[in-house]
């Protein structure tokens, strides 16, 4: 198997990482934010982001330590046991394969706002339709565009700050600086509001170790992978607390007619029809290039596992007549139609149920590989990888147990599946766990 010349820089992996995020989901998001924190959207950001750092120095770590594609599922894997890392593929597995679903929903429910007459389920069916085609014929028209995509992205994002700055400071009973994004309203319990608020807000980090599958086009991989996945995590964090905080001041408190889709009632109050057409498009045309990203890389893990006999290799395994991996691009769209009997809250719950789970194993793989494989337990090593990840994975754990119920019992239900069907790939644990190749 031929191998890239190492060629990126790290301003290159952090502005790749940057670009998966989709910053345009802090829109996207926002009125579902809002309601379950109650108006303390920039606080459950932030207290996101706290957790995320701590998980992002544990991914940074075992990057170093495993340079290979697979992420959580080969760093478990390799530091913990091949049962364990199995799992944490199914968990990534849980991921990729809802994703865009959540990305088709948010999508169609600002669409269904901008045009009630066309019913959100039509928008779905559309947003499935169109991505799934683009991706069985190829990607080559994506690629091209991809840039000029994320440029539109960060002119709508600024464009709206700004609006919200002059919408906010044409009332002068609003102070521009204030503690409520931050806090919520005083007669609310701030804590275990900021907490599920926090636990969705996760959902806007989703992606930030994706630069790990550029290990090879990577120059000196073992240092700068752990830098870019940190400054990815911390300045995508940033611009989410940013935005967040003057959409919260020009739209106090979390009353809005379709939580959903609460931005594009924003973005009318504060910039007008015109405003809100331009804000329209930038959202939609985000939400198009990450679901048609989401969903590439979701059939592309579903066709590694299908290749090695994880799932079925006749359904997942083979290449289309385009060499693209057919048959999971169209079970990913068959799953996105669920989304008919979901909102953004639900799916999204649900998406973060699995990120936790991978989240929490990478944290415990740090641990077993530094702390007790290595034995490196100095005064500075024991921060590092005992102190730092055990910090990540009691944040993860905590805001795991901040989910709505239906997430944590879907999850529950997906790990049920998991377990089971592990079982049965072993012959009730008895043969070796198959191992999962994620190079291509």
């Amino acid at each position: 198997m031929s191998h890239s010349k190492p060629q990126l820089g790290l301003w290159q992996v952090v502005l790749f990482g940057l670009a998966y995020m989709t910053p345009i989901i802090v829109l996207g998001t926002f009125g579902v934010l809002a309601v379950v924190s109650e108006g303390a959207v920039s606080g459950a950001y932030a207290a996101a982001l706290i957790a995320m750092l701590f998980t992002a120095h544990s991914y940074g770590r075992m990057a170093s330590a495993y340079p290979v594609a697979g992420s959580a599922y080969a760093y478990v894997r390799h530091a913990i046991n091949d049962r364990l890392g199995f799992m944490a593929g199914w968990a990534i597995l849980l991921d990729y394969l809802f994703l865009p679903m959540v990305i088709w929903l948010i999508g169609a429910a600002y669409l269904h706002s901008a045009f009630p007459s066309v019913p959100v389920p039509v928008w779905l069916i559309a947003f499935i339709a169109v991505t799934t085609f683009i991706n069985i014929i190829g990607l080559k028209l994506a690629s091209l565009v991809n840039s000029v995509l994320m440029l539109v992205q960060v002119l709508v994002i600024a464009a709206f700050v700004a609006l919200a700055v002059h919408y906010v400071l044409g009332d002068p009973s609003q102070p521009l600086w204030s503690l409520t994004p931050f806090l919520g309203s005083a007669d609310s319990p701030q804590m275990p509001l900021l907490m599920a608020g926090a636990a969705v807000a996760c959902y806007s980090f989703l992606g930030f170790d994706a630069v790990t599958t550029l290990t090879e086009e990577t120059r000196d991989a073992e240092r700068t992978l752990p830098r870019a996945i940190l400054l990815i995590t911390l300045l995508g964090g940033l611009i989410f607390i940013l935005v967040s905080y003057f959409v919260q001041l020009a739209a106090p408190g979390y009353q809005f007619a379709n939580a959903d889709a609460a931005a594009y009632e924003i973005a009318r109050n504060i910039g007008g029809d015109v405003f809100v057409s331009i804000f329209l498009i930038g959202l939609v045309v985000g939400q198009f290039a990450s679901g048609i990203a989401a969903q590439a890389s979701g059939s592309r893990l579903l066709y590694a596992m299908g290749r090695d006999g994880v799932l079925s290799t006749r359904l997942l395994g083979r290449l289309g007549r385009f060499g693209t991996p057919t048959g999971g691009l169209i079970l990913s769209g068959v799953v996105a139609l669920l989304a008919l009997t979901m909102d953004v809250l639900s799916a999204a719950s649900f998406i973060n149920f699995g990120a936790f789970l991978a989240f929490a194993l990478v944290n415990l793989s740090v641990i077993a590989h530094y702390y007790i494989k290595q034995g490196r337990r100095g005064l500075a090593d024991s921060l590092y990888f005992l102190v730092a990840p055990t910090i990540g994975l009691l944040a993860i754990l905590w805001l795991m147990a901040s989910l709505d119920r239906s997430a944590l019992m879907l999850g529950g239900i997906w790990l049920a599946c998991g377990l089971a069907w592990l079982a049965w790939l072993t012959r009730g644990f008895r043969q070796a766990t198959p191992e999962l190749s994620l190079e291509g």
